[in-house]
């Protein structure tokens, strides 16, 4: 039977549980990193952690723009509660252990020495569980038959508190000179060691002493290297008839060479595969090219270290090396700061060492297919595929991309111009963004946006082209078939859609691309905008209409009346600042001086849809070696014009494929 007891101990229980759960808000580049720093921080494992994402990171785009992940990381509740319990059955656990000092039992020991005519003593207390000193022992030793009176007091606080490591005078005895310890001292020939014999005193002679034993080095001439340890050791625990050494050379230090520590991985087996959040691998993603910008920095030098110089127990002088200085390894697009030891890139692209010099590569080259092998590039600079890219692949590069081959179902997006001397097979799954021209020799079912020119061999089938200045497709074979041409300026081609119809043929140009899709975008959304206007003036004069015969709405009611009108505020809000964006848009849509051409060398089948400017035409019969044109608010057909000689032999700028 449950009663309301057992209830309320459960409660405390599970109360006792979430008091002692722990967390911490971690920021990192990625998940990954984030839970791992957290682990740290709670002495926990990744895998003992909850957590939710406070704020979710990103890539950016080639680096840039990226945003860190930002997560609160919890420690189970079964973790919390098995730790607990092991804490209340044992101090530390298995990791706590680690980083705490063993401590190691040690018995306390006791010294008695006879110096001048006084008996002294030292008392080192024990260590843990270390037996301490006998008093009956240290009184035994003290007791001889030369002892004269000893301080029995003094003693016992002695043995109690010890004697901070130093030996105290607790008694006398009846001293005899003639008995005393005898002390030598013997200097190597190198004057690298200093070694001192003694004698064993007789009774009631005088033990050596710590100051007798400074006193004959100084005599000697021992000015460097005297051990104080060495001293002690002999003092307490001295070592009859055979040398001791308590003095040394202090040996000089050469000085470290100078070197170069590198701020990028030399070892390229140590580059890894990226990790998705859930810890498995994207075999795309290889992570095989270092990526730097202009100005970062690459390695520094660290400068070579002087050599600290040593001296001989009489205090000769031992010369140390200085490091060696080495020359900075500069290779191409590099430069030295202003430091003279740091080594920055002075372009964008991929650091590389070449033997021992750092550079700076504009051109990542591929020899073959870009593929498993290599998986997805992405490169501050060109890249050159001398073969092939597999369906399913990325390349991104901040200068152009050059392929010798084909492009299958893959993304290609360069700051300036993509080159393929094959084609571009894109199976409605392709895409290509150029921020210059594109040059290929055919487009199949791809979707491409570029800023200048299209330039094509043979035909473009079936594909989206998005192009703000002109597009050619002129070769014996040159045809537009199937999909949706959009260029600002013109059009120039051989033939335009097919014979027998097929796939629907659009071709529109005078228009700025990006805006047009902007309006085509704001339009919709307006429209939307206003159809949810209706419906909220609709309900708002119901609501008011209700109120003005009851006086007064119910609550529910009033509350859903206020709802509605705010959003009518934020809806006539948002409309017109659409409406002046749009007819933004529409003037400078009016204003482009460009007229807009479409032109034909071959034919022009019927059913396909022409557009200049904002008039359509349909081809309703073949038309041969035509030029579209605007004039007069429509669109007119006239002789065909060809490019002008500049057009037509424009060529890709910067590197080949070939």
């Amino acid at each position: 039977m449950i009663t309301l007891d057992k209830i309320r101990k459960d409660m405390k229980k599970l109360l006792d549980v979430d008091e002692s759960l722990r967390y911490v808000d971690v920021l990192a580049d990625t998940l990954d990193e984030a839970l791992a720093d957290a682990a740290v921080q709670l002495d926990s494992r990744v895998s003992l952690l909850e957590y939710e994402v406070i704020e979710r990171g990103s890539k950016g785009f080639l680096g840039f723009v990226k945003k860190n992940w930002k997560i609160r990381a919890y420690e189970v509740t079964s973790s919390v509660t098995k730790k607990k319990k092991s804490n209340s059955d044992d101090i530390f656990d298995d990791d706590d252990l680690e980083n705490v000092e063993v401590i190691q039992d040690k018995d306390g020991v006791f010294y008695v020495r006879h110096f001048a005519s006084q008996l002294h003593l030292k008392v080192i207390l024990p260590v843990g569980k270390g037996e301490e000193v006998n008093i009956k022992d240290v009184l035994g030793q003290l007791n001889r038959s030369d002892t004269v009176k000893i301080d029995e007091s003094t003693v016992k606080n002695a043995v109690k508190s010890g004697t901070n490591n130093e030996y105290i005078v607790v008694g006398q005895y009846q001293h005899n000179p003639a008995g005393d310890a005898l002390l030598t001292v013997e200097i190597s020939s190198d004057e690298m060691h200093g070694t001192i014999t003694v004698s064993s005193p007789a009774i009631g002679g005088a033990d050596i002493s710590a100051d007798q034993i400074r006193r004959a080095l100084q005599t000697q001439g021992v000015v460097a290297g005297i051990s104080e340890e060495k001293i002690n050791e002999f003092v307490d625990s001295p070592v009859y008839g055979v040398p001791f050494e308590v003095a040394s050379a202090e040996l000089p230090v050469d000085g470290k060479n100078a070197y170069i520590s590198y701020n990028f991985e030399t070892d390229k087996s140590k580059l890894k595969m990226k990790e998705s959040a859930s810890g498995q691998v994207d075999f795309k993603e290889l992570n095989r090219i270092q990526n730097v910008v202009e100005g970062q920095p690459l390695a520094q030098k660290m400068e070579p270290e002087r050599g600290k110089a040593g001296k001989t127990i009489l205090g000769r002088y031992l010369e140390a090396k200085n490091g060696k200085d080495i020359n900075l390894p500069l290779g191409k697009n590099v430069y030295v700061d202003t430091d003279g030891k740091t080594i920055c890139a002075s372009i964008n692209g991929q650091v590389v060492l070449n033997g021992d010099k750092i550079s700076v590569e504009p051109v990542y080259l591929v020899e073959g297919d870009v593929s498993i092998k290599t998986g997805n590039i992405t490169f501050l600079g060109t890249v050159i595929v001398k073969g092939c890219v597999d369906d399913g692949y990325e390349i991104k590069a901040s200068g152009n991309i050059e392929i010798a081959g084909t492009v299958g179902r893959c993304k290609l997006e360069a700051d300036g111009n993509i080159i393929v001397n094959q084609g571009i097979m894109g199976r409605d799954e392709g895409y290509i963004r150029a921020g210059k021209s594109l040059w290929a020799k055919f487009i199949q079912n791809t979707k491409v946006d570029v800023e200048e020119y299209v330039y094509v061999s043979d035909s473009i089938m079936n594909s989206d082209v998005t192009c703000n200045k002109k597009v050619f497709v002129q070769g014996k074979r040159a045809a537009i078939v199937g999909g949706h041409i959009f260029a600002t300026e013109e059009i120039y081609t051989k033939n335009i859609g097919s014979a027998g119809g097929g796939s629907e043929t659009i071709l529109e140009v005078g228009y700025d691309p990006r805006a047009k899709n902007r309006l085509d975008e704001l339009q919709e959304r307006q429209s939307v905008l206003l159809r949810e206007l209706d419906e909220l003036d609709l309900d708002i004069k119901h609501l008011e209409e209700q109120k003005k015969v009851r006086r007064t709405l119910p609550h529910d009611k009033e509350e859903m009346l206020i709802n509605f009108t705010a959003r009518k505020k934020e809806i006539v809000s948002e409309s017109d600042e659409m409406s002046k964006e749009i007819q933004e848009i529409q003037e400078h849509l009016k204003e482009l001086k460009v007229i807009g051409k479409i032109s034909a060398s071959g034919t022009v089948y019927a059913g396909v849809k022409i557009y200049v400017r904002d008039v359509k035409e349909e081809i309703r019969t073949d038309v041969k070696q035509v030029t579209f044109y605007y004039e007069n608010g429509f669109v007119r057909h006239g002789k065909y014009e060809s490019p002008s000689p500049e057009d037509a032999k424009r060529v890709p700028d910067g590197y080949t494929a070939d």
